[in-house]
């Protein structure tokens, strides 16, 4: 099904048909598909609806650059149009942006959030990160004195050795709202989310280090933090099955 409404046109999916809403916000580059096994455990108790962002699965990307402010207006259009009250919102990765943003920004009633390894921290750069960027922008200037057919396989071959895996895999008309999202430190609407949030997080991670696991369950007064000691940035792929329980009995407020 596709939602539309200005310049947006959102594929999404809706399972069960229960009066209690989950709303699952993937990951940067993921699609509903990664969520097949979390959807089937819990869509006999709720109504669950799942999409692609703006760029990704089978939602077209806008006629024009994105921010996080952007894509967070358009989950809050979305849950307008649908009617969509005091949701439970579960959000992995760059999903967790947008989760930041619905509850500690635009204060958007929700009932309970489900935090997976989410992004949204940003980090000090260390010195080698500051001397990969200063080459990269140094080599880039020789683009514009090559050939007009030389300089799209330079800029490429640019890529390959200086870019992260999720800006390798953007299409062109897509990085620089890469580079608006990950421009922004979400750290600081961290402490008025005011929702019961359950936090889990994969020890190995390294696209969001642990420690913003912990630093994001130290500002949310009302949050727990749980930790895959085995798992990495894709912990509810990991360990689905105990994903699943874990999430069922939060939502459920029994003891975990």
């Amino acid at each position: 099904m596709y939602y539309n409404r200005d310049d947006y046109s959102i594929y999404y999916e809706k399972y069960g048909e229960k009066d209690k809403v989950i709303l699952i916000l993937p990951g940067w580059g993921d699609t509903r598909k990664t969520f097949t096994y979390l959807i089937n455990y819990l869509k006999d108790n709720f109504t669950i609806y799942i999409l692609d962002y703006p760029g990704f699965g089978n939602s077209p990307f806008p006629s024009k650059d994105l921010t996080i402010y952007d894509y967070t207006n358009i989950i809050r259009d979305f849950m307008t149009d649908k009617k969509i009250t005091n949701p439970i919102i579960i959000a992995h990765s760059f999903g967790g942006r947008i989760a930041t943003l619905l509850s500690g920004y635009y204060k958007e009633k929700i009932d309970k959030l489900i935090m997976i390894d989410i992004a949204g921290i940003k980090r000090k750069k260390s010195f080698f990160l500051w001397l990969k960027e200063k080459l990269y922008k140094l080599l880039k200037l020789i683009k514009y004195i090559l050939p007009k057919k030389l300089k799209d396989k330079y800029h490429q071959q640019l890529l390959k050795l200086f870019g992260s895996t999720d800006y390798k895999t953007l299409p062109n008309k897509m990085y620089q709202t890469f580079k608006n999202i990950i421009s922004e430190d979400l750290k600081y609407y961290l402490p008025y989310i005011e929702q019961e949030t359950l936090i889990i997080w994969g020890k190995k991670d390294k696209a969001t280090p642990l420690k913003d696991g912990r630093l994001i369950n130290k500002k949310i007064k009302n949050s727990a933090l749980i930790i895959y000691k085995q798992a990495s940035h894709f912990s509810y792929l990991e360990y689905p099955l105990l994903t699943s329980r874990i999430i069922e009995k939060f939502l459920s407020k029994r003891d975990y």
